[in-house]
This record gives C-alpha cells, structure tokens and sequence, in this order.
C-alpha cells in the first residue's frame, strides 16, 4: 500500500472518528500511531510489522516529547491562569460593570455593554469558550431579568465570546505559531484591528436590531452620574495595568510574550489580595480550573503533533499542492476554497480539531502561492471564530446554554446567532481582500 493512500485512508478515518464524537487527542494520537505503523511496515514493499514498532514509537514518543517541552506552550497555562485568576478575583466583572455603567441610558445598552466586557475579558485571557461561559453567568441573567429578547441576550454574549480567539492573547494564535513556525508577537498585534473591526461589526447588529424591532429591547435605564461612572472606572484599572504589561511589555521589548504572561498572572493575583477580591479558596479553584483546561489542549496539542509528523510521512501535502498547482485555480477561487473547507468544518468540529487537521495540508500550499502566514493566520482564526457560532454544533453557544440552563434553549441562541453571523461574514470578506487590515500593525513588530 503507498504512502499517499494510507495518508487519505488516515484523514478520513480521523473525520470520522470526529464525527462520531471520539475525544479528539484520542483520535489524533490513534490515528497517526496506526499511520506511521502502516507506512514503515510497508515500507519495503511488503507487510513487515517487526521492522515498524521501534520507528512508530521513535515518532510518537519523540514528537509529543519535543511539543510538551516546547517553551512557546508554556504560554498557555500562563494566559489560561491570567483568565482564571482575573476571574475569581472580579476583574473581568468589573470591566463589564464599567461598560454597564457608561452604556446603560442607551437602547439596547445592557447588550453593548455584553459585547463590550467581553471583548475586555479576551484583552485578558485567550479562551473564546472560557470568555463565553464565564461573561454568559455575568450578563445573560441580567438582560433576561430586566426583559431583553432571550434571543438577543443569549446570541449577544455567545457572539461576543469569540472575540477571545481573535482579540490577543489567543490560545489558537498560540498554537498555530508553534505549528507554522512563525511569530507569536506578530500574530498577536495582528489580530488587533480585525478583533476591534468584529467587536464594532456586532454592536451595529445590536443596534440595528433594536431599531428594527424596538420590543427586543426595554426602554433606557437612567443614566448614571458621572461619579458613578468615574468609580466604574477607577475598579477596571487592574483590568487596563493587565493589558499594558502585556502589550506594553511585549511590544516594548520589555518582555517575551511568554514572561508577560507570568508577570500578569503573578500581578493579578498579588491585585486580588490585595483588594480582598480573592482568597486562597478562590485562588486554588482557579489554579484547578487551570490545570484541567491545559491537561485537555496539551493532550490535543501532542496528538496534532504526532499526527502532522506522520502526515508528512505519507506524502500527502506535497501530492496537494502538485494537484492546485496542475489545476492552476486563481488566487480569489483558492481563498474561497480554502474559507469553505473551515465554515464546513466548523459546523461540526472544534477549532483545535479543525486546525491540526488542515493546517499540515494548506501551509504548504499557501506558501507555494507566496501568501502571507501571518495574514493566513488571522484568516484562519476568523474562520474558526465563525465556527464556535455556527450551527449545528456551535461550542460557543451549547457552552452558553448549559451556563444559562431552561432560560437559554440551544433553539433560542441560534435563531439569534445568525444576525451576528452575517457580521463575521462581512469583516472575514474585508480581512481576505484586504490583508493590510492584519499586517498593517504586524510589519512594524521585528
């Protein structure tokens, strides 16, 4: 059997195991295992299994062995903890408060003011499914009691939370850095104006939702005095010191992004103490939560690692760009490809899923048309921010769900969903026709 066959029977197994809900490390691992098996087994021409298991467990132990101890990763504990952390310690709280308080006499403000504090808790940390569930037990409640539509308090935070894989730091910009060999810094500073660009795009849907159908939305709150608005402030300055460390201190040459990271985690809670915002309970359930959140990514993370080892032994990505480039596709009609391959798979599959799965085939084939991977990257962090929203599976809006309980049927998310999701639409068109909207910032950072 060649390479090549055994590396499309490999995807096509991995899909399916998928899509049959299999843990994805799981599948990722078993998956890549049986493949390089197969491959050095069949590598004289005929099936010789004792000459495959010490070569199949070279690459499986090795590759895991090399990303676990990579000191890129080690990012994400830091940035995971910094979310955590602020968390317990009521920083993210605040954020929205002070947006509550500034935004409340408007129509429709309490539902800004959602939109608002989450792109404030993912200036913080990088998880678009922590920024979800951690704003949905905040706002979602709130709106709902003082008589917004279920649908507009339920999809405005589901929306909002996936400003977290794009406004940085972002795990998934994390782990396609590792996975495409490029700059972390420069895909941080890349996501900015496209996260600021959605953010904007979904507090137009907001409003021009309200405006359409004004009984969505109850009348203004009165609005608060400038004291109380000053204070709202004066309680998200750990919040904004939070994000000048790490931008200041990352694009100011004064840290890695990685000890940003550490600084901020270690000001954060010294910050909670501090203000009696945080205990040692708090500090450890924060600390457990941590720990879960990435012993499940690094498991991924190792089992994309195998996988895209024992890709490479099966020829595969190599035989696609030859087939692009005998098709000779134009540059407008391989983009579109390439983005409906991601809003397919991000209909049913999780973004780290879709990431490990595609990226070892399309790098390869981006860099033979000279595309940008910084500008790819934060195009293909857009696409996997879609799909946290999309339907059927949407994570985003199951994990709002669950957090809201019977208030916040999965039915009820997604008939709202889909305003937000023309949106993401428009801002992905702009991002793809007009790379200089991600490069822009990035070509300034070394």
């Amino acid at each position: 059997m060649d390479p090549i066959t055994i590396g499309l029977i490999a995807f096509a197994t991995t899909l399916l195991l998928l899509a049959i809900r299999i843990p994805i490390a799981f599948a990722l691992i078993g998956v890549a295992t049986a493949t390089a098996f197969a491959i050095f087994a069949f590598r004289s021409g005929t099936f010789m299994p004792d000459r495959a298991w010490a070569a199949t467990s070279q690459l499986v132990f090795t590759n895991a062995f090399d990303l676990i101890h990579s000191f890129d990763l080690s990012m994400i504990p830091l940035f995971i903890a910094l979310g955590n952390v602020a968390y317990r310690a009521g920083i993210t709280t605040a954020v929205y408060n002070a947006a509550r308080v500034w935004m409340q006499n408007l129509r429709g403000g309490i539902a800004a003011a959602s939109v608002v504090g989450c792109g404030g808790f993912s200036a913080i940390t990088g998880s678009s499914i922590a920024c979800a569930s951690t704003m949905g037990k905040i706002c979602t409640p709130e709106m709902l009691r003082l008589g917004y539509d279920p649908r507009l308090a339920t999809a405005s935070v589901a929306a909002g939370g996936t400003l977290g894989s794009l406004i940085p730091p972002s795990v998934l910009f994390i782990i396609y850095a590792i996975f495409t060999e490029t700059s972390v810094n420069k895909l941080f500073i890349a996501g900015v104006l496209p996260g600021i660009l959605t953010l904007i795009g979904f507090l137009l849907v907001i409003y021009v939702w309200i405006v359409l159908n004004p009984s969505v939305a109850p009348g203004r709150e009165p609005a608060s005095s400038w004291g109380e608005k000053l204070d709202a402030m004066r309680d998200a300055w750990p919040a904004a010191l939070i994000f000048l460390i790490v931008f200041v201190g990352i694009y100011g040459g004064f840290f890695t992004a990685t000890s940003a990271a550490a600084v901020s985690v270690v000001v954060t809670t010294i910050i909670g103490f501090a203000k009696r915002t945080l205990d040692l309970k708090g500090f450890w359930e924060a600390i457990r939560e941590t720990c879960v959140q990435t012993t499940a990514i690094f498991f991924v993370a190792a089992g994309a690692k195998i996988f895209v080892a024992a890709t490479a032994l099966t020829g595969v990505a190599p035989e696609l760009v030859q087939m692009v480039s005998n098709a000779n596709p134009s540059l407008p009609v391989l983009l579109f490809c390439i983005c409906l391959v991601y809003l397919v798979l991000g209909m049913f599959l999780d973004p780290i899923g879709i990431m490990v799965l595609t990226l070892p085939l399309l790098v390869p084939l981006v860099e033979a048309y000279g595309l940008n991977l910084i500008w790819f990257g934060v195009v293909v962090v857009k696409l996997l921010e879609i799909g946290l929203i999309t339907p059927p599976v949407g994570l985003n809006v199951f994990v709002l769900s669950n957090v809201v309980g019977k208030a916040a049927p999965i039915g009820t998310v997604f008939a709202g969903i889909w305003r937000f999701l023309c949106a993401d639409i428009v801002v992905l068109f702009l991002i793809v026709a007009f790379p200089a909207i991600s490069l822009v910032l990035s070509q300034a950072v070394q």
